[in-house]
């Protein structure tokens, strides 16, 4: 009976070939995230969901605080404030949700539920900066912001809630001090995604597709299964635009005061959805071991005399949780098949069973979740098998990944030829960097320009499908989410 329940619990994941299906019930079934809250675009995090997440963003915490710092600001900004900067409000003034009362009374001021912070942050960056012995300042927090979604949501894509928005803020001398804190940006969104095993692109984004209120824009994207790109990170130059518009000024060392210039980069739980997406499959779950919440399974094959066994099973637990490994030891009466399919949906990056012929021979079987590779190992070496596997599984899953997004990556000379391939990938094309040419290739495509990305990506020689003109800058495009 339990094998029969175990075979109709493997046929309720829907094929990650039907993507959009697969998501969505994956979510669920893997107990990431509950989509039943009774508000359209808000949803809960369950448990194990969440686990995952902390341990993803203790990441981006790491790689921050060598040189950041961590603070926290308030939720609710002011009409007044917030109305300041034109051209940044123009990007949001759709999707801000209004306070407008305290209790029954009105309030005199309305507030701004945070889309983005850059309101609310920098009228306390014109009191903390006063010189230049003040710069940089380089400041982070991890906070939800509220956006009035009108598109379809999805969760971890597009929410009216981003429960885990990641926002730096810098502040600098010069613009050019600015554009090396960008890169720097973009390098650490570029190792934390290495460190997902997920490949990215890194694009300057068009003029008429940068951050509000920016002098420019760098993003990070990465394609998910279904041939879309996911916008997974965003650095922005923001010149002395905000400086300007909240009186953020220094004493250089003339004794002048003269305007700071920004930065500020973001990334949100899209970086979950990447995860999931990208090495989920068929049978659930797929996570590097750094992220997940249980990286060992455990797994007595009982047949007969159990207690030697379950020893055996608890003393491998007992030596790999000593080393810091997140064990699971399953010594639960299902049979050994429902054991799997549960570790195997929780995404557990190695499983090790131990049976009666495994203690008679001194090993234990490890099974690769990635492959689903089985190897026996000496009991003695447990600890370093299991690591060996870690590093594998890790390299695995980026390797496969960097080769499927580099496979999708499609060269073409017309925009018909963008056009009719364009749903299987990305499209790299030649493009002038003129404006109307750009808006027009989005225009007859129906796809947008994420931009001309960095490196080899970015170079080429062709000539621009609208004007003609001969160019040595590729673009890509694609379909977004």
């Amino acid at each position: 009976m339990a094998e029969k329940q175990t075979e109709e619990k493997k046929s309720a994941l829907p094929s990650k070939s039907n993507f959009s299906e697969w998501y969505n019930e994956l979510l669920l079934t893997g107990e990431i995230m509950d989509v039943r809250y009774p508000v359209k675009g808000l949803y809960v995090w369950f448990p194990f969901g969440f686990d995952v997440r902390k341990r993803t963003y203790a990441i981006i915490r790491e790689l921050l605080d060598k040189d950041h710092q961590e603070a926290l600001f308030p939720l609710l900004i002011p009409e007044t404030e917030f109305m300041k900067e034109a051209e940044h409000i123009k990007g949001f003034e759709n999707e801000v949700y209004w306070v407008t009362h305290g209790g029954k009374n009105e309030l005199d001021v309305k507030l701004a539920m945070r889309p983005t912070s850059e309101t609310a942050i920098y009228p306390m960056y014109k009191v903390w900066v006063r010189s230049h012995a003040d710069l940089p300042i380089r400041i982070y927090q991890i906070v939800n912001t509220f956006r009035y979604e009108t598109k379809h949501t999805r969760p971890l894509i597009r929410l009216r809630e981003i429960t885990s928005f990641k926002e730096a803020h810098t502040v600098h001398a010069t613009w050019d001090e600015a554009a090396e804190q960008v890169k720097e940006a973009t390098r650490i969104y570029q190792e934390f995604y290495r460190r997902l095993a997920i490949p990215t692109i890194v694009s300057k984004r068009p003029d008429w597709d940068k951050f509000p209120g920016a002098d420019y824009t760098m993003a990070v994207d990465t394609l998910m299964p279904d041939g879309k790109t996911l916008q997974i990170g965003t650095a922005h130059h923001l010149g002395s635009n905000f400086a300007k518009t909240f009186d953020i000024k220094y004493e250089n060392l003339n004794g002048e005061q003269v305007y700071a210039h920004q930065t500020c980069y973001g990334i949100s739980e899209r970086s979950i959805a990447a995860l999931i997406s990208i090495h989920g499959d068929d049978k659930g779950l797929v996570f590097p071991p750094e992220v997940a919440p249980v990286q060992v399974a455990v797994i007595p094959i009982i047949f007969g005399n159990s207690e030697d066994i379950i020893k055996a099973c608890s003393d491998v637990a007992e030596v790999l949780k000593k080393d810091g490994i997140r064990v699971a030891l399953d010594t639960s009466d299902e049979r050994p098949g429902a054991k799997y399919y549960r570790w195997e949906m929780k995404g557990v990056p190695v499983r090790v069973e131990i049976g009666p012929r495994d203690l008679k021979n001194n090993v234990a079987t490890i099974v690769r979740r990635d492959t689903g590779g089985k190897e026996t190992a000496p009991l003695a070496n447990i600890l370093e098998e299991v690591r060996k596997r870690f590093e594998a599984v890790h390299k695995s899953l980026f390797e496969k990944a960097s080769n499927s997004l580099n496979e999708r990556i499609i060269n073409c000379d017309t925009l018909e030829e963008v056009k009719e391939r364009i749903t299987n990938g990305i499209a790299r094309i030649p493009w002038c960097l003129e404006r109307e040419c750009g808006l027009a290739m989005e225009e007859a495509v129906g796809a947008g320009i994420l931009g001309v990305p960095e490196g080899d990506l970015g170079s080429g020689t062709g000539k621009c499908p609208v004007c003609g003109k001969g160019t040595q800058n590729m673009a890509i495009m694609a379909k977004t989410y």
